[in-house]
């Protein structure tokens, strides 16, 4: 149980300003070997998801088959190209979120929307396990009005699967894609190459029912 304050999401006005520059990002995956940065193949599809520290976050996607390329930003708030010092201050209203580049034939994003539910608690509003902080929040930027709606419909189908196990109500976040800013160059696949870094992630336990959403 928390016994202070709970984060709250700054207001447009009161944000930091940010910056023009934009983040300088690795050529390439460092496990993908693909582009971080484009050209994206034709066919592929890209989505983005929050799901608390970017870090633990983007392992789950790069490692699905099917997902071209990953990484990891800022995205769902107010500040111009945050830094990560920044966006950890509340003060960008930014939230950590992974860009996943995938092959629809290989994966689909229902598929993707079970990784997401699965891989952590998207029960516990602005934080998630020990991370507090706005920054942290659940959310999906969608790219699509065919992924906003199977998001809805997956929310709504998950919600339902925690209740039968006491848990809920979600808090995650859905709204269509905003500017995506690249984060750090070490941010980048974190745990590839810090192997034994940090990873606060833990999911419910609770399977995402994947079929009752997965409609054309």
């Amino acid at each position: 149980m928390r016994f202070f304050k709970s984060p709250e999401m700054v207001t447009p006005e009161k944000a930091l300003p940010g910056r023009g520059t934009e983040m300088p990002v690795p050529a390439l995956h460092e496990t993908l070997g693909t582009p971080l940065n484009g050209p994206t193949p034709e066919g592929f599809a890209t989505a983005y998801f929050g799901l608390g520290c970017f870090w633990g976050a983007e392992r789950l996607f790069f490692e699905t088959p099917g997902v071209f390329t990953s990484a990891v930003g800022y995205q769902g708030g107010f500040t111009e190209n945050p830094t990560y010092q920044e966006v950890c201050s509340g003060m960008t209203g930014h939230a950590e979120v992974v860009k996943v580049v995938f092959d629809p034939s290989k994966v689909s994003f229902a598929q993707l929307l079970s990784v997401f539910f699965e891989g952590h608690d998207p029960t516990q509003g602005y934080g998630q396990g020990n991370d507090v902080g706005t920054q942290y929040r659940s959310a999906i930027y969608t790219t699509s009005p065919e992924q906003e709606r199977m998001a809805h419909e997956a929310k709504n189908a998950y919600d339902e699967q925690l209740k039968l196990r006491g848990l809920g109500p979600i808090t995650t976040e859905i709204a269509p894609a905003g500017p995506f800013y690249y984060a750090e160059d070490y941010h980048q696949q974190y745990l590839v190459k810090v192997p034994n870094g940090y990873c606060g992630l833990g999911g419910t336990g609770v399977s995402c029912p994947v079929g009752l959403f997965n409609q054309a």
